[in-house]
C-alpha cells in the first residue's frame, strides 16, 4: 500500500453522478445567460471546475473519516499495551479490536494492517507510523507518529503517552463536530444565497417572456450577461471561500 491521501480517485458510480451534475449546472447556466446552444458550449469548461471542487471535498471528507478511525485504532493500541503487549504486536491486537467496530476495507484496519506487514520486514514501527502520517496529511496522525518515535527513542511511558494523545484526538474531534453543526445553518442559508440570482431569472423568464429578450442573441446583451455571470461565479466562489471553514 502505498496510497496517497491527497489523491482520490472516482468510482465509476461518483464520476458518472458528478458529470450530470456538472452538464447539468452548465445547460441550466447556458440557458438562463444566453439562451443558445454556444453558450452552453462555451461554458463547458465549468464541467471539469466542477469535478476538481468534488474531488477537493471527497479528499478533506476522507481525511476526516481516517482521524476518527486513527483515534479508535491508538484507542485499541493503548488497550493492547495496556494488556502487556509490546509496541509492534499491540497493532496486531489492534487490529483484531478495530475489526469487530469496523467493517472490512476500513481504512485503519488496512492502514494498521500494512503497518504490521513492514514491521515484520524488519521495518522499525516509528518508520512506518512515520510513513503513515506522511502520507495522510493529517496532522493529528503526525503528531502521534512523532510523538511515538520520541518516546522510543527516549523509553518513555508509551502507554501513557498513547492513551493522553487519543485523548487529546477525542477532545479535538469533538470541538470539530461542534463546530460543524454550528456552521452547517450558515451553510444552507449561504446555499439558498447562490441560487436566489438564477431564481430570478426562471421567474422573470417565466412570468414575463418578453422581458428578457434585449438580452439575447445580440452582441452587447451577450456581453452583458457575460459579465454578470462572471460577477455570479465569483460571487458563488467567495460564498464557498467564506464558508469554507477548516476544522
Amino acid at each position: 500500500m502505498n496510497k496517497d491521501y491527497d489523491v482520490y480517485n472516482f468510482t465509476i458510480k461518483e464520476y458518472i453522478r458528478y458529470i450530470f451534475e456538472g452538464i447539468l449546472a452548465v445547460v441550466i447556466l447556458g440557458i438562463l445567460f444566453y439562451k443558445n446552444i454556444l453558450g452552453i458550449i462555451l461554458l463547458s469548461p465549468l464541467i471539469i471546475l466542477h469535478l476538481k471542487k468534488q474531488r477537493g471535498d471527497l479528499v478533506i471528507k476522507r481525511k476526516w473519516q481516517l482521524n476518527i478511525e486513527f483515534r479508535d485504532g491508538i484507542n485499541s493500541l493503548s488497550a493492547a499495551l495496556g494488556a502487556g503487549y509490546s509496541a509492534e504486536h499491540g497493532f496486531v491486537e489492534a487490529i483484531k479490536d478495530l475489526k469487530r467496530m469496523y467493517p472490512k476495507g476500513a481504512m485503519i484496519i488496512e492502514e494498521f494492517t500494512y503497518l504490521v506487514n513492514r514491521i515484520q520486514m524488519n521495518i522499525p514501527v516509528e518508520k512506518a507510523l512515520s510513513d503513515f502520517g506522511d502520507r495522510s496529511k493529517v496532522e493529528d496522525i503526525i503528531n502521534f507518529s512523532e510523538v511515538f518515535s520520541t518516546a522510543k527513542r527516549t523509553g518513555g511511558d508509551l502507554i501513557h503517552i498513547i492513551r493522553t494523545s487519543s485523548n487529546l484526538i477525542s477532545e479535538k474531534i469533538e470541538v470539530k463536530r461542534e463546530i460543524i453543526s454550528m456552521i452547517s445553518a450558515k451553510k444552507y442559508e449561504a446555499s439558498i444565497m447562490k441560487m436566489v440570482p438564477l431564481g430570478i431569472l426562471i421567474y422573470l423568464s417565466i412570468s414575463s417572456p418578453g422581458f428578457l429578450d434585449p438580452l439575447y442573441n445580440n452582441i452587447f446583451g451577450s456581453f452583458l450577461m457575460t459579465i454578470l455571470l462572471v460577477i455570479y461565479l465569483i460571487t458563488f466562489h467567495i460564498i464557498d471561500k467564506i464558508t469554507d471553514i477548516k476544522v
